[in-house]
C-alpha cells in the first residue's frame, strides 16, 4: 500500500517523540507508580507507534485502518492518564500543556492517515474484480 517504509512516515516519527517524552515525563513519578499510572501511560504511548507499525504490515486497507484506530484509541487513553497525573500533581501545569500539545499533534497527523487509507478503499457498491 504505501511507497515507502512506515519508519518514514511523520505520523510514525512524531509517535516516537511522544513516546519518549512520556518516559522523560514518567521518570519522576513517585515509586509506588512505577506498576500505576507510570506502566499505564508508557504501555499507553508505546501502543501508538506500535499499531501504527503493524497496521502498515497489513495486507488490506481495511485492516489497516484498524489498527490506526487503536493507535487513535491509545493517544485517547494516554491523554486521559496525563489529566490524572496532573490531578495527583505527577506533572505540573507546563508540564501537561506541553504533553497535550503533542498528543495533539500525534493525533492530528493519524487522523490525516486514517482518512488517507479511507481514500483506498473501494466505494460502496463497487463491484469487486476477479484480479
Amino acid at each position: 500500500m504505501l511507497d515507502r517504509p512506515y519508519t518514514e512516515l511523520q505520523v510514525w516519527q512524531r509517535s516516537r517523540v511522544l513516546v519518549a517524552a512520556i518516559y522523560d515525563l514518567t521518570r519522576f513519578f513517585p515509586r509506588e507508580e512505577l506498576l500505576g499510572l507510570t506502566n499505564q501511560m508508557r504501555r499507553a504511548a508505546v501502543s501508538v507507534p506500535s499499531n501504527i507499525a503493524e497496521g502498515c504490515g497489513r495486507q488490506h486497507s481495511r485492516d489497516t485502518i484498524q489498527f490506526l484506530f487503536i493507535a487513535r484509541g491509545s493517544l485517547f487513553e494516554l491523554e486521559t492518564q496525563c489529566y490524572l497525573a496532573s490531578d495527583q500533581q505527577y506533572l505540573s501545569g507546563e508540564q501537561l500543556a506541553a504533553v497535550l500539545i503533542e498528543i495533539g499533534e500525534c493525533r492530528k497527523l493519524l487522523q490525516g492517515f486514517i482518512r488517507y487509507y479511507r481514500t483506498l478503499l473501494p466505494s460502496p457498491g463497487a463491484k469487486p474484480t476477479n484480479n
